[in-house]
């Protein structure tokens, strides 16, 4: 999947493609650089199951061979779910975050998904105002966790 950035405020020739195995590195250091990454979760073996599953990808944009976004997207049999939606401090503000936003609901619809969903930490207000702005809206459920696994 390809998708020309060409509705977004770009001032550079940007590409969104699926990423693969080869690409997680850059990946991982993006979600890092924005602060996505947490000590229990492993970025690369996230990246690993999202890029080897059947029901899932890694969209990513690239700036003169450069990955300065991503977005994780995936299906869990009865919805749409994103994860590590980022893109790099120097290019925010542009209209990358949401033209990632569409590929990856996008990449959705294509297989049949007819809802997405995406968690975002209560202290994030301004990605809360950033996803209002695109259409979404808090749903009036709590999510619910159990470590299966000691967190690493």
């Amino acid at each position: 999947m390809k998708t020309r950035a060409s509705d977004a405020r770009l001032y550079h020739d940007l590409m969104i493609e699926v990423l693969v195995a080869d690409d997680a590195q850059a990946a991982a250091a993006l979600w890092a650089s924005v602060g996505l990454t947490r000590p229990w979760n492993d970025p690369l073996a996230d990246f690993a199951r999202a890029v080897t599953g059947a029901t899932s990808t890694v969209l990513g944009l690239r700036d003169d061979g450069e990955l300065v976004g991503t977005v994780m997207v995936g299906n869990d049999g009865h919805r749409g779910w994103a994860y590590y939606l980022a893109v790099s401090p120097a290019l925010r503000g542009r209209g990358l975050g949401a033209l990632l936003m569409r590929s990856g609901e996008e990449w959705l619809k294509e297989r049949g998904v007819v809802k997405i969903q995406l968690m975002v930490r209560q202290t994030k207000g301004e990605v809360h105002a950033f996803y209002e702005h695109l259409g979404y809206e808090i749903s009036e459920v709590s999510v619910l966790a159990k470590w299966l696994l000691p967190p690493a």
